[in-house]
């Protein structure tokens, strides 16, 4: 009699615990969960988005904040990370100091999928924003453009 409500105790118990632990991979399944385990075996501080064509794994790796987006079927469609301008390739950073001298950087990322990487950098001044995507590691083109409304 003790052993059972003994072991009914410890049930009750596991189970509170489980039902009031964070799972930070609640609602993504299974394929995309041990895929991203496999191609980041040490990443930290793992938090995931899900949509409906695609889950978002936000991690840290090596001191760096990285965002993995997984197709739902578990297949790596690309990451994306945040970085400073003296991160951009030379001649990518000569053509923004050339170009768009009179802008400020408001937002600067680095995009890898596949084989190719690709930098998106939003620049403004007092009349525009500007988005520039690189087109491989020589120069820039505009992928958006807006003109500020005056106040």
């Amino acid at each position: 009699m003790k052993k059972r409500i003994l072991v009914w105790a410890l049930l009750l118990v596991v189970s509170a615990g489980s039902a009031f632990a964070k799972n930070n991979d609640e609602g993504v399944n299974d394929k995309v969960t041990k895929s991203f385990k496999k191609e980041f075996a040490t990443a930290q501080d793992v938090q995931w988005e899900n949509a409906k064509s695609f889950a978002k794994a936000t991690f840290k790796l090596n001191d760096q904040i990285i965002c993995a987006y997984y197709s739902q079927e578990g297949d790596l469609l690309g990451m994306t990370r945040n970085i400073v301008s003296t991160q951009l390739p030379i001649n990518l950073l000569t053509d923004l100091k050339r170009n768009y001298n009179d802008f400020w950087i408001t937002d600067l990322f680095e995009m890898a999928s596949g084989d190719s990487t690709s930098y998106y950098i939003t620049i403004e001044n007092s009349d525009y924003s500007i988005i520039l995507k690189s087109s491989g590691a020589d120069s820039w083109d505009v992928y958006r453009k807006e003109r500020k409304d005056s106040l």
